[in-house]
């Protein structure tokens, strides 16, 4: 076993786990049901898409490991994915706590849907990664990088944040929690303030991209934005 593979299985391992944690401690229970279903479709894509690539573009995953507010070469970016983070903990959380004290409820179907879009969303991260090996954990130009502009993106420019966000909005849904939606919606204004960010990046940095953004309008969402 390589140090990549074992660098990407220890990470997703130790994410899964936090999460866990997260999850049923907040809760105070172990019968969370809402939490063992959203944890199971989370580790599922999580375990799916780490082993894919693992075989098929192991450079990706590579690029994947290193991940975080230390690892951003930015200051702001720094900000951003320390605010991030905090917001994603939170996500997790605030639902696990709704859950103890009974803050609001969700019904089943409704909860059932939120765990499909939450395989939805990381179907789009799939195939976001599928067609981009370049989609790095941070942002960063490198020397033999291109633009992307095939599959998803050729309907929008970030394709990625397009699968968080839906991500983001259905995780409170799935965990059967009315008050996680607006963690959600701040961590989707996060994302937005990243991605600003990281075209002016891009713009700057990135050979041919200009003429993509003029040639692709929409940043996320086709038609809207």
């Amino acid at each position: 076993m390589n140090t990549v593979t074992k660098k990407a299985l220890a990470g997703a391992a130790w994410l899964l786990l936090v999460m866990a944690l997260m999850l049923f401690v907040s809760a105070g229970s172990m019968r969370f049901w809402q939490g063992w279903i959203y944890w199971s479709v989370f580790c599922t894509s999580v375990v799916v898409i780490t082993v894919y690539f693992l075989r098929h573009d192991p450079n990706l995953v590579a690029r994947r490991t290193t991940a975080g507010p230390i690892a951003e070469p930015e200051t702001t970016q720094k900000v951003i994915q320390g605010l991030a983070s905090a917001l994603f903990c939170a996500l997790l959380m605030v639902p696990g706590l709704d859950h103890r004290f009974h803050w609001s409820s969700v019904r089943f179907p409704l909860v059932l849907a939120g765990n499909a879009l939450v395989a939805i969303s990381f179907t789009i991260i799939f195939v976001v990664f599928r067609e981009n090996s370049f989609a790095s954990s941070v942002i960063q130009v490198e020397k033999e990088q291109r633009v992307v502009s095939t599959g998803l993106y050729s309907y929008v420019r970030h394709p990625m944040y397009a699968g968080a966000g839906l991500l983001l909005i259905a995780t409170p849904l799935a965990l059967g929690s009315w008050w996680g939606l607006p963690v959600g919606l701040m961590l989707c204004g996060v994302i937005v303030v990243r991605l600003l960010d990281e075209e002016r990046r891009l713009a700057a940095d990135l050979s041919g991209y200009q003429e993509y953004r003029r040639n692709v309008r929409y940043r996320i969402v086709p038609g809207v934005w």
